[in-house]
């Protein structure tokens, strides 16, 4: 990150491998940016950061320095934060609902981060196989809302509540992001600390955490 913009974002891994872009809407190819080692974004950086982003392998290669998987951030902020391994695709999304607040905030903040980039994707939403009423209406506008922005959106009912089954699914069906919630990343993190450059390993797959 560049000296001034520069914040506490409570990361546990070295800051230096982070970059902070500040845009409400990131522009059109803002993977071929990542891809090609660019830097921060800074479309309106007086209203703070919209995302961090920083390489996969990096981050698993610092974790990897300790016995045990750690968290990936010691308080997580309100901050997004994207790892993206050998390079991000937006080809084929998959999204986390659970029912609760944070799901579908960040479903829809991710989709205006990063509308300018996802008008060609094939995004697929997985919820549970049991939503209360009072969530079918909002569950089924996240649906409408995804269709509208993607070229193609699947809805799938599958009872994981762990993210060792999202990660297990985007793998088998070659996902390149998966978007959930930072509630996960502590999960994720022992997830990523037991596969990495193993059998299973798929290195076309990133990831967005967001509170």
């Amino acid at each position: 990150m560049q000296g001034e913009n520069k914040i506490k974002s409570g990361f546990a891994f070295p800051e230096e491998i982070v970059s902070t872009h500040f845009c409400g809407r990131l522009p059109s190819g803002f993977s071929i940016h990542l891809n090609q080692g660019g830097s921060g974004v800074q479309c309106s950086p007086e209203l703070g950061p919209s995302l961090y982003t920083a390489h996969l392998p990096e981050i698993l290669d610092w974790i990897h320095q300790f016995d045990r998987p750690v968290p990936l951030q010691k308080e997580p902020c309100s901050v997004p934060v994207l790892l993206f391994d050998d390079e991000l695709s937006f080809e084929s999304l998959l999204f986390h609902y659970d029912g609760t607040p944070a799901s579908a905030s960040l479903i829809k903040n991710f989709i205006d981060l990063f509308e300018e980039n996802i008008g060609e994707s094939k995004a697929t939403i997985i919820s549970p196989c049991f939503i209360p009423k009072s969530k079918q209406r909002e569950e089924q506008e996240l649906v409408q809302l995804l269709a509208s922005r993607t070229a193609e959106t699947s809805f799938i009912k599958f009872n994981f509540n762990r993210i060792g089954d999202f990660w297990s699914y985007a793998v088998k069906h070659k996902c390149t992001l998966l978007v959930t919630t930072k509630n996960y990343q502590a999960d994720l993190a022992k997830v990523l600390f037991h596969f990495y450059k193993g059998g299973m390993w798929y290195n076309k797959l990133s990831f967005y955490l967001s509170s």
